[in-house]
C-alpha cells in the first residue's frame, strides 16, 4: 500500500466518479492525499460529492460533467487537463454501463453508446495521458473490466465484449509500459453491491452477506493495492477466481437457461 506522501502532491483523475465504484475510488485516493479530478455525466451528483471529499480530505478537486460516450470525449478530456494545468499521476477509467437484453433487442444508439463508453474513450484516454505518464516515466493507469469478460454469456454479449477488450488491451498495455517506469492494471471485479444492476438495497445487502457480492469499499482497496504493486491484472476474490475455469465449460443450455431466468424481460 502506498502511503500519502507517495502519491501527494499527485493528481488521480476518476472516470464516473459520482457514484459506485467510481465514487469510491475517488475517496479512497484522496484519504491517501491526492488531488482529484472527478468526472462524470451526473452533474448534481458530481458536484454535491466532490463538495463532500473536498471538505472530509482537504484535498483539491476539479469536477468536469461531461458524456464520455462521444468519439471526442477524449481529447475534451484531455485539452480541459493540459489547460487547467493539471499533471495526472493516476488514471481511473471506470465509467461503464450495463445491459441485461440481446444484441438483436437493443437500439442502435445503446450499442453505439457502449462501444464508445468502454472501447474508444478507454482506448483514447488511456493512449493520451499514458503518452505523458511515459515522458516522465511515471504514473498509473487502472482500467476496470469485469469478471464476464472470460466467457461469453447469452444476454450480456455487448458487455461482456467490450470487457474483453478491456482486459487484453490492457495487459498488452502495461507491458508495453514497463520499460517507461509507467503502470497499467485491468481489474476483473464480479459483482460489486452498486446501483449499476438495479438491484434494490436490500438485495444488495443480502448478496453481500452470502459473499455473493463485494462492496465498492473491499473493491477499490484490493484494487488500488494491486495498481501501486505493479500487477498487471486483478481478479478479487477466490470464488471469483475458481469460477473462470467453470464458467469456460458451462454447456450452452445451461448458459441459456440462466439467461432465460435471470435476464429475460
Amino acid at each position: 500500500m502506498m502511503r500519502n506522501r507517495d502519491l501527494a502532491p499527485g493528481t488521480a483523475l476518476v472516470t464516473g466518479a459520482s457514484s459506485g465504484i467510481g465514487l469510491e475510488f475517488a475517496r479512497q485516493l484522496a484519504a491517501w492525499g491526492a488531488a482529484l479530478v472527478m468526472v462524470s455525466i451526473d452533474r448534481d451528483d458530481l458536484e454535491r460529492e466532490a463538495a463532500r471529499i473536498a471538505n472530509d480530505y482537504r484535498v483539491p478537486v476539479e469536477t468536469l460533467c461531461m458524456d464520455l460516450a462521444r468519439p471526442e470525449a477524449a481529447n475534451e478530456l484531455y485539452r480541459y487537463c493540459w489547460e487547467k494545468e493539471l499533471t495526472i499521476d493516476i488514471l481511473i477509467n471506470n465509467a461503464g454501463i450495463f445491459s441485461f437484453r440481446e444484441v438483436a433487442r437493443t437500439d442502435p444508439a445503446k450499442i453505439e453508446t457502449m462501444l464508445q463508453l468502454h472501447i474508444g474513450t478507454v482506448t483514447r484516454l488511456s493512449r493520451l495521458f499514458a503518452a505523458d505518464m511515459c515522458a516522465r516515466r511515471r504514473g498509473y493507469l487502472l482500467n476496470m473490466s469485469s469478471l464476464s469478460c472470460w466467457t461469453p454469456y447469452p444476454g450480456i454479449a455487448l458487455y461482456t465484449a467490450t470487457k474483453a477488450y478491456i482486459r487484453v488491451f490492457t495487459r498488452a498495455l502495461a507491458c508495453e509500459l514497463h520499460d517507461y517506469g509507467v503502470h497499467a492494471t485491468v481489474v476483473c471485479p464480479g459483482g460489486i453491491a452498486t446501483g449499476l444492476y438495479g438491484l434494490p438495497p436490500r438485495l444488495l445487502k443480502l448478496g453481500v452477506r452470502l459473499g455473493v457480492l463485494m462492496t465498492p469499499e473491499r473493491l477499490v482497496r484490493k484494487a488500488l493495492n494491486a495498481l501501486f504493486r505493479g500487477k498487471k491484472q486483478l481478479i478479487p476474490g477466490l470464488f471469483n477466481r475458481l469460477l473462470i475455469p467453470l464458467a469456460a465449460v458451462m454447456p450452452t443450455r445451461v448458459r441459456l437457461i440462466v439467461k432465460h431466468r435471470m435476464l429475460d424481460e
